[in-house]
């Protein structure tokens, strides 16, 4: 059972990521993964944040103002739900995400959303930094196929599995989201 002292954090669950600008991505499940667990969460009366992603660059989907900017309907923020705006890859920078948990008494994380290999895993680094007990939801993230230094493509679920690996038994434990649902 997780205690009641326990947030879901949904980062970059944005529009933007349906953009052919990405390229080709793994998990094409992960939002109905994240959807499962904002539902779950609420229905258990837990908290669930949510983190958007303000490009700095006007050539992004991300930018503000995009359509690309906003946030995927199936989780969206809800009323009483609170949203953290970043520009960072960190959802702790440049926020008041630390201040809002320790508020709240939240001293654990449930992570999802996207990319794995970049706000999602500098999110769970720093939140084990900082103390918080952290879970990523493997099958509730994703990420996008990269370009090496040497104009190699790296498939999407290479990085994925590679940066969920990182983050295993040293940041986070991570997790399927059915394992998160028989928990709460």
């Amino acid at each position: 059972m997780l205690p009641k002292s326990t947030a879901l954090l949904l980062i970059d669950v944005q529009l933007a990521f349906d953009d052919p600008y990405w390229g080709p991505r793994n998990n094409p499940q992960a939002e109905a993964n994240q959807e499962a667990l904002a539902r779950a969460f609420r229905a258990q009366g837990m908290p669930v944040v949510h983190v958007r992603h303000d490009s700095r660059d006007p050539n992004s989907p991300l930018f503000p103002g995009e359509p690309g900017n906003g946030f995927k309907p199936g989780t969206a923020p809800l009323p009483g739900e609170v949203e953290f705006r970043k520009s960072a890859h960190c959802a702790f920078v440049g926020t008041g995400l630390e201040a809002h948990l320790r508020e709240r008494g939240i001293d654990r994380l449930v992570i999802a959303g996207f990319t794995t290999n970049h706000c999602v895993s500098t999110t769970a680094r720093l939140s084990c930094d900082l103390g918080f007990k952290t879970v990523v939801v493997r099958d509730a993230c994703a990420a996008f196929d990269l370009e090496d230094m040497d104009g190699n493509t790296i498939p999407a679920q290479a990085l994925h599995d590679a940066g969920l690996t990182e983050l295993h038994g040293e940041f986070a434990v991570v997790l399927p989201t059915e394992a998160i649902l028989q928990l709460l």
